[in-house]
């Protein structure tokens, strides 16, 4: 059998739960999601922006995130996140306050906004606890009172399902584990078992998986997202040599001015610390 595709890449997801002939997938994801914070089930829903442009596959800052709107009105944006790009409550805050003041046109009343959910599924550790799933709503500080049910974020962290005994039982348990992208055969067939719309995205992932146009996109895809992680490494690598450098300047200076405060004529100093001559100079004035 073909590998399969792996269903983190956001080009991959939104294939699977952003096409038309797949809204009862996205349904019941989205269902078992927001259980907790939705007092009925989502029964319709309108994908916003389905379609994807073989062109943003080519660019390493395109996010193909998912947005959608229930039939009463509720915006959700669902977006995969394969590795930390950093700052990332505040751009989550950033985009969902972009989706919720959207909504209004000119002439309509504050009341006409709805709530916006935000979904960030993640492939590394971001919040502070053992908890896979995390759920945020805007409360007071003392007493955890919900100032408004407008504002929902939901963190799903995949590499946290290792940690924690999570439960096969639990349908978003299932979902998860198809999004981490499960090796094992026999896993697989347990996390399908009388789940219809899961069998149906295993079955969407199957196909892509041995579809020769869906794999060189993907494999573009997998290129562009290799080389933006490829520049956020050496990003980090050269910000830690740069602190390293600064670090040793700054111990350069401290080191000159000990030994002019002690009398220690320039070239001496310069000799010792490797600082320029002017600057050492410099140094001395300030001193004086």
């Amino acid at each position: 059998m073909t590998n399969r595709l792996d269903p983190k890449v956001d080009f991959v997801f939104k294939r699977i739960f952003g096409v038309e002939e797949n809204k009862d997938v996205l349904l019941d994801f989205l269902n078992v999601t927001l259980r907790e914070s939705e007092p009925s089930p989502i029964t319709d829903i309108q994908i916003l922006n389905p379609y994807i442009d073989k062109n943003a596959l080519h660019d390493k800052q395109s996010i193909l995130d998912l947005h959608a709107r229930t039939a009463d009105g509720k915006q959700v944006n669902i977006e995969i996140q394969l590795f930390n790009r950093y700052d990332i409550e505040k751009r989550t805050l950033y985009y969902w306050s972009k989706m919720y003041s959207s909504q209004l046109e000119e002439g309509q009343k504050y009341k006409d906004l709805k709530k916006t959910i935000t979904i960030n599924i993640l492939n590394f550790n971001f919040i502070p606890n053992d908890r896979y799933y995390n759920l945020f709503h805007l409360r007071e500080y003392h007493t955890g009172l919900r100032l408004t049910d407008d504002i929902e974020i939901h963190f799903m962290e995949l590499l946290k399902l290792q940690s924690q005994r999570a439960s096969l039982s639990d349908k978003l348990v299932k979902w998860l584990l198809f999004l981490k992208g499960v090796d094992k055969q026999e896993l697989w067939e347990v996390i399908a078992m009388n789940e219809p719309t899961l069998q149906k995205a295993m079955d969407t992932l199957e196909f892509l998986s041995q579809n020769e146009e869906a794999r060189r996109l993907y494999e573009m895809r997998q290129k562009a997202l290799h080389d933006e992680a490829s520049m956020i490494d050496g990003a980090k690598e050269e910000g830690k040599r740069e602190g390293k450098r600064e670090g040793k300047r700054e111990k350069e200076i401290e080191v000159a001015k000990n030994l002019l405060e002690m009398g220690m004529d320039v070239a001496k100093i310069v000799k010792a610390t490797g600082l320029p001559e002017s600057e050492v100079k410099k140094l001395k004035e300030q001193l004086h």
